[in-house]
């Protein structure tokens, strides 16, 4: 899949660091793989009145990026201090084509609308989100959900404090609690923010997650558990069912249970590739179905990962979009 697109100029925008926003670096060098040639724009801060200044002066960075770098393709990710009155200033004159990848956040369709009419395309997480932004004003709203990198997404040997029964990583929600609550008698063990605060805190190994720390998680975990952020029919809840978290434990090549979601069924195969919970007593009695029978579940892993590889690195995803676009905008072919 390599060179696809030689010589592609692409801006990237997005938050770059290596634990919250390691996926931001994950990109890029998927659009690098492909060929492109890649510029970037750090939208994180250093914390004080550095940080301060940087948001002040975003408008004025972007432009000595573009002008330096001439993009045929200018890549937001989320990065909603770009707004939409920004993205008009900047692309005043230029041909620069400018896109907007939704692909990480938990952005309810009302969140994403404000940006969408000031870019060429917006491309989303989640169909429901599709339809909801398919209105008219709005330029070309398509899904694509985010993805594995298999040379960081891999299986690994974990010791030690990265060994368990069954793993959650990512930030305490009290929807989570609830869901894992019902877990804790196999061997639960969670990471992240905000776990030490809650009926779980016994059983969190480490708040303050890196990436590499989320991957040997979960790499030295029987059974992977994928749990939503939050109840998406409560107030204000909204969570793709095709989350970052789907194909990376995929990729890692650990047996997953997952909240049944309408998106998820459409990359991985019920049964053979995922095991799917459409409550919270199929979670817990699919978890110690995996625990208990452990052939049959590595047997589910390895078909995720064998299916992660094959369609949903970024390296696909990016090809995707850049492909969308391309047929939209022939000039970019030319870089």
């Amino acid at each position: 899949m390599s060179s696809h697109f030689p010589e592609t100029r692409v801006l990237l925008v997005g938050s770059f660091d290596d634990s919250l926003h390691a996926h931001a670096g994950l990109r890029r060098r998927a659009l690098e793989r492909l060929g492109c040639r890649v510029a970037t724009v750090n939208l994180i801060g250093t914390g004080g009145w550095l940080s301060r200044l940087r948001r002040v002066g975003l408008h004025d960075r972007l432009a000595r990026a573009i002008a330096g770098s001439t993009p045929a393709l200018v890549l937001v990710l989320e990065g909603t201090q770009v707004d939409a009155a920004m993205v008009a200033s900047l692309r005043q004159g230029a041909p620069t084509t400018w896109v907007n990848w939704f692909c990480d956040a938990r952005r309810a369709p009302e969140d994403i609308l404000p940006f969408a009419a000031a870019y060429d395309a917006v491309f989303v997480a989640d169909h429901a989100t599709v339809e909801a932004l398919d209105v008219a004003g709005n330029p070309p709203v398509h899904y694509l959900p985010a993805g594995c990198d298999p040379s960081i997404h891999r299986p690994m040997r974990a010791r030690d404090r990265y060994r368990a029964n069954v793993v959650f990583a990512g930030t305490a929600t009290p929807y989570r609690e609830r869901q894992l609550y019902e877990l804790v008698e196999f061997g639960l063990a969670v990471w992240g923010p905000g776990w030490r605060r809650t009926r779980l805190r016994d059983y969190c190994r480490g708040e303050l997650l890196g990436h590499q720390d989320y991957i040997r998680a979960y790499a030295g975990a029987s059974v992977a558990v994928n749990v939503a952020c939050s109840d998406e029919n409560a107030a204000g809840g909204h969570d793709p069912g095709a989350s970052r978290r789907l194909f990376e434990l995929a990729a890692i090549g650990v047996p997953q249970v997952i909240e049944d979601h309408p998106d998820t069924q459409r990359h991985f195969r019920e049964g053979s590739e995922l095991l799917v919970a459409r409550s919270p007593a199929e979670l817990r009695t699919l978890t110690a179905e995996a625990l208990h029978d452990r052939a049959w579940a590595e047997q589910v892993a390895a078909g995720a990962r064998q299916r992660a590889l094959s369609e949903h690195t970024y390296m696909h995803r990016l090809a995707v979009l850049l492909q969308t676009v391309m047929g939209r905008v022939p000039a970019l072919a030319a870089g």
